[in-house]
């Protein structure tokens, strides 16, 4: 059975009767994991491996594990400061924010590769344009030639543990006040402000560096009147033939209420696969996300498919060896004290 569209959530730390039954569907290509899934690491573990026990090929297993506030598993994991502390290190000293960034990228990857987790939705890649609390301190800098290269380092990071880069959230999410998640965002500027949000990409793209992006659920009302995830113009001129991204493309979660006024579950689902979407992601609405897949059960696209199946993680590392390396000990004593306390939770 192939992957299917729909990426969605579970409720509990282990899967239940109903839970199996949704993720055999034919529409559903993968699972995204939040902190109410979390336990411990011999649990999610054991979760991640059931869930991956059900399919074959396995259903992608994915996880927000950027540092800072977005950083799904504590206990067990090692902690990751927030991506801003990067570029305020990138300001007094260059060679050591980079080594910090690759260091930071291998440590996430590894952790989540030895639970066998596939994705990780990072980099942020958003610039800090100093007005969305919702992006805040996990953008890495304002100027974007400092956060490509910092997003490039520790994206060569995560490749080098086995897991590959998805940055987000195209064009740029760092200029708008509203929380997707809330309400529907709008960015006035024109496009030539833009080209600045979208520099971190091209340097991704232009390297190699990049196999995902996810699409912001915001309105760029110059250009497009739809949200990026539904829009075209987002995806196929800008994203595919400007910048050639040959990588998956994900919208951003359609349960957000920035989405909920472009129809039923099913319907948005469609309209960003149409726009050109090879995932879509659906939260936090476990009624909703069952429509999503009924409705997608025959939904086909031989090149989704492809871009995919290159998402799942390579090697898996024993987790008492991980923690044994030298490596591993040095990537936690370069990031040791380097963490803030979370200041808000992402898991809504």
């Amino acid at each position: 059975m192939s992957l299917g569209p729909v990426r969605l959530v579970i409720d509990a730390v282990t899967l239940s009767p109903a839970d199996r039954d949704l993720l055999r569907e034919p529409g559903v290509g993968g699972v995204i994991l939040f902190t109410r899934n979390y336990e411990s690491v011999a649990q999610i573990t054991d979760l991640v491996a059931e869930i991956r026990a059900l399919r074959s090929p396995s259903l992608l297993v994915a996880v927000d594990h950027e540092g800072g506030r977005v950083q799904r598993f504590r206990s067990g994991f090692s902690a990751i400061p927030p991506m801003r502390q990067l570029g305020h290190v990138y300001d007094r000293d260059v060679a050591l924010a980079l080594q910090l960034a690759h260091q930071a990228g291998w440590l996430i990857g590894s952790e989540l590769r030895a639970a066998g987790i596939d994705v990780c939705f990072a980099p942020c890649v958003d610039l800090d344009w100093g007005v969305s609390e919702i992006i805040g301190d996990r953008s890495f800098h304002a100027q974007p030639e400092t956060v490509g290269e910092l997003s490039a380092e520790f994206s060569r990071g995560l490749r080098s543990a086995g897991m590959v880069a998805v940055a987000k959230h195209f064009p740029g999410h760092g200029a708008v006040v509203a929380d997707s998640h809330l309400q529907l965002p709008v960015d006035r500027r024109d496009y030539g402000a833009l080209l600045d949000d979208m520099r971190p990409y091209d340097k991704l793209i232009t390297n190699g560096l990049l196999a995902g992006v996810m699409l912001a659920n915001v309105v760029y009302r110059e250009m497009d009147r739809m949200p990026a995830g539904f829009s075209d113009y987002w995806i196929q001129r800008e994203l595919r033939s400007r910048l050639g991204f040959g990588g998956a493309v994900f919208c951003d979660d359609l349960s957000m209420k920035a989405a909920r006024d472009y129809g039923s579950m099913p319907e948005r689902a469609q309209r960003a696969l149409e726009a050109g979407c090879d995932m879509v992601l659906v939260c936090n609405d476990r009624t909703a996300a069952q429509e999503a897949v009924r409705a997608l059960n025959k939904y086909s696209n031989p090149l989704s498919l492809v871009r995919l199946a290159r998402l799942h993680g390579t090697g898996h590392p024993v987790r008492e060896a991980l923690l044994a390396s030298d490596e591993w000990r040095e990537a936690t004593a370069a990031l040791a004290g380097w963490s803030e306390r979370p200041q808000l939770e992402l898991d809504a």
